[in-house]
């Protein structure tokens, strides 16, 4: 891809923001809003905020403004009539959004119901600023022979992988050793393990370092998410799983690092600022103007590190298995944990359930390869069918 700034300022690029209301979506409209001009919107979705979509479209004025559910149709219609914007709802239309000729479609739909408009972004060649690590660990192998055969390019979203991705050098593999996933360790890294079966879903959702929305938060609580980023990094980057290592460093300041074979360990350093990774995705291979407040170490002090402990991160573990498995494994495994984070925060099961209840459907789950799409939503609907009711049997239990 050519991309200058000075080509960027005369002819806008132009962007389809899917998942445009939630966390990653509007710090991406923060960053438009601060350059203009240099972007053309051409679609933005939701799943159920007509208000803050129809804001969204009014203000940047893309063709299409889509929400996924259909109830909402007439509201988002008659909030955005008279605006020329055309209007849709629906799960086919967020796969239509996807298809339209942007050159980047930043995927920020959380869960796996980005998966299938992600698929139709990549399936036509697109520039993907991935940011929905579910598309990777549901339907890996899926996704990344849909971007061999189409030609895509997927830019990693996650403050993690975008640090490995700025450092990481592709065309010198045999040098690079291994990669480290930093983790925050989240809010209860040091509480004790009796007290943690009782927190609450407001005391899970109050990261210490990032903004976030709540079930990513609760995924960084119980490191779910760490773990569901060593699968996503095992298919961004080619590497096996025993070379993917996660510490825990609770400043955040230390994204991510690749190790060398002379010794050399490379970092992306920055403060927690989602803008950063974003800006990186959105103005790629060229880099564009970020607010984010600029790192100061003298400030900063001092950056630790420790290795997560498996009796209080079990989930961790959980996700390396399933990795090793393979198969249908982690399309289980994320289905799982978003059927359980919801009943957490719902609070019909505590918080070390969420755990207990993923572990249960991996056992119980369905075995077998991934090949299609249709696979991954086959197996998706099952493993969910079947952690419903390893919350309803924890649930009880309480």
């Amino acid at each position: 891809m050519e991309l200058t700034l000075k080509h960027a300022k005369a002819s806008p690029r132009r962007i389809t923001i899917l998942g445009s209301t939630g966390s990653v979506g509007t710090n991406t409209i923060d960053l438009l809003r601060r350059d203009p001009g240099a972007y053309e919107v051409m679609a933005l979705t939701a799943n159920t905020n007509v208000d803050l979509l129809a804001a969204q479209a009014r203000e940047l004025r893309p063709r299409l403004a889509v929400i996924a559910d259909e109830s909402c149709y007439s509201a988002l219609k008659e909030a955005l009539s008279g605006t020329n914007i055309a209007v849709a709802a629906g799960t086919g239309a967020l796969e239509e959004a996807a298809t339209l000729d942007a050159d980047l479609v930043m995927a920020a739909i959380v869960g796996a119901a980005g998966l299938k408009p992600t698929l139709a972004a990549a399936a036509r060649g697109a520039t993907v600023a991935l940011a929905n690590k579910e598309c990777l660990v549901c339907a890996g192998e899926v996704m990344m022979a849909e971007v061999k055969r189409s030609g895509a390019t997927l830019l990693p979203v996650d403050s993690e992988h975008s640090a490995i991705f700025q450092v990481f050098d592709f065309d010198n593999l045999d040098a690079i050793e291994r990669i480290i996933l930093t983790a925050s360790g989240g809010p209860f890294l040091d509480m004790d393990m009796d007290r943690m079966k009782d927190v609450t879903p407001a005391q899970a959702v109050a990261h210490p370092n990032w903004d976030m929305g709540a079930k990513i938060s609760v995924d960084s609580a119980t490191m779910m998410n760490k773990g569901l980023e060593v699968i996503e990094a095992s298919f961004l980057f080619p590497l096996s799983e025993e070379r993917i290592e996660v510490l825990i460093h609770p400043e955040s300041v230390v994204h991510s690092l690749v190790g060398y074979s002379d010794g050399s360990v490379l970092a992306q350093l920055g403060t927690p600022d989602m803008r950063t990774p974003i800006a990186y995705a959105m103005a790629w291979p060229q880099r564009q103007g970020s607010p984010a407040a600029r790192l100061n170490l003298a400030e900063v002090g001092q950056l630790t590190f420790r290795t997560p402990d498996p009796g209080r991160f079990p989930a961790l573990e959980l996700a390396r298995e399933a990795l090793k498995t393979g198969g249908c494994a982690p399309t289980i495994l994320n289905a799982a944990n978003e059927v359980a984070v919801a009943g957490f925060l719902e609070g019909q099961i505590g918080f070390l359930d969420i755990y207990s209840v993923v572990a249960e459907v991996l056992v119980k789950g369905p075995t077998g390869t991934v090949a299609t799409i249709e696979d991954v939503v086959a197996i998706d609907e099952k493993a969910r069918e079947l952690a419903h009711v390893e919350v309803t049997k924890f649930a009880a239990c309480r």
